[in-house]
């Protein structure tokens, strides 16, 4: 290579090197004023926090653990893979869940927040406690597939987890308990009572509801209040809803937990806080707006097994203007201060 050519290609290289792009900044995320919260009017959390007592080491080893995917068996798919903080941490556009290996599942991923008033978990109640609820996903072949002697092993494996339990256990083994005790921090410390709905009930910040919207939260509290129980909006109970049965899954719901024939087809009522971001809905995520749930619950059909008494009378009396008010008032369910907690976020991006 002669001079003149080694002058170009030096030239070249500082100019290259002199437009590199510069490395990704990541933040560090907010992780204080970590507090159990009972909003006023609200009845007392089933799970509280006096033995797992709360700390800002176990909240961000839990948010860690929520957003990795080390937890599944081929380490690809995570907890916040199918819960996602856009839309209340349910699975925005899939019907059911996506899990390893391209696996469909066969039940919608539902919202997450306010989890410590709920008795049950899964849409079939088949998780009775709140600190052991994230084993369902994590071994259910369809989802995340893996066995969690497995999980512990790739978790003492790594330094950063070590040191992350040490900081916020004492210890650097890595157990099962404290594992799921940290995702019970960060899981059940996503409060939502921001909503505009609930600045009005608070009579915060001068918030009015419109006049549709306060048509609909009438025709509401007339026609969906007994399973949509405020401030919760879900009495947390089993229903079946009058959806008709998909042959090709055939899901029988709470029978499949209690093998009663009476619970058959029947699903845990959600909360309907957050649910105009919460689409697909549904426990297979069959509809995709508020507007055909509502035309389903107004045309049930009066002869499913284990129909819910309030349904019988082939359904709810909703005329299309009732609808539209009805609608209304549920958009003001959504809490966009929880939305964008950053606090909530995925540590990675």
């Amino acid at each position: 290579m002669n001079k003149f050519a080694i002058i170009i290609f030096l030239f070249g290289f500082l100019i290259f090197a002199s437009c590199k792009v510069d490395p990704k900044i990541i933040e560090p995320l907010p992780s204080d004023n970590l507090v159990e919260v009972v909003p006023l009017g609200w009845p007392q959390p089933i799970y509280s926090f006096s033995v797992n007592t709360i700390s800002e080491d176990k909240f961000v080893l839990g948010r860690a653990l929520f957003y990795d995917p080390i937890l599944s068996e081929d380490s690809t798919i995570s907890c916040g893979s199918c819960h996602q903080q856009f839309v209340a941490f349910a699975h925005a556009d899939h019907n059911v869940s996506h899990g390893i290996y391209d696996r469909v599942g066969t039940r919608n991923s539902p919202g997450l927040f306010n989890l410590t008033w709920h008795p049950l978990f899964m849409h079939d109640g088949g998780v009775n406690h709140i600190e052991v609820q994230p084993l369902a996903p994590i071994s259910n072949t369809l989802e995340m597939g893996a066995n969690i002697n497995p999980v512990i092993v790739k978790l003492q494996a790594s330094s950063k987890y070590r040191n992350m339990f040490l900081k916020a256990f004492g210890t650097e083994v890595v157990s099962s308990q404290n594992m799921f005790r940290a995702m019970t921090q960060f899981m059940g410390l996503m409060y939502s009572y921001n909503s505009k709905f609930d600045l009005y009930k608070r009579r915060e910040n001068n918030v009015e509801l419109s006049d549709a919207e306060l048509r609909g939260y009438n025709l509401f509290l007339t026609n969906c209040n007994t399973c949509h129980k405020e401030p919760l909006f879900s009495d947390f109970d089993f229903r079946s809803n009058g959806l008709a049965v998909n042959p090709l899954v055939n899901d029988i719901g709470r029978e499949h937990i209690t093998n009663s024939p009476q619970d058959k087809y029947k699903f845990k009522t959600p909360s309907l806080r957050n649910i105009a971001k919460t689409a697909p809905y549904m426990h297979d995520g069959r509809f995709n707006t508020l507007q055909q749930c509502l035309d389903h619950y107004a045309n049930v059909k009066p002869n499913l097994i284990n129909l819910d008494p309030l349904l019988l009378n082939n359904g709810l009396p909703l005329s299309s203007q009732d609808k539209q008010d009805i609608i209304a008032f549920l958009n003001t369910l959504t809490d966009y201060k929880f939305l964008a907690d950053k606090r909530f976020a995925d540590p990675n991006y």
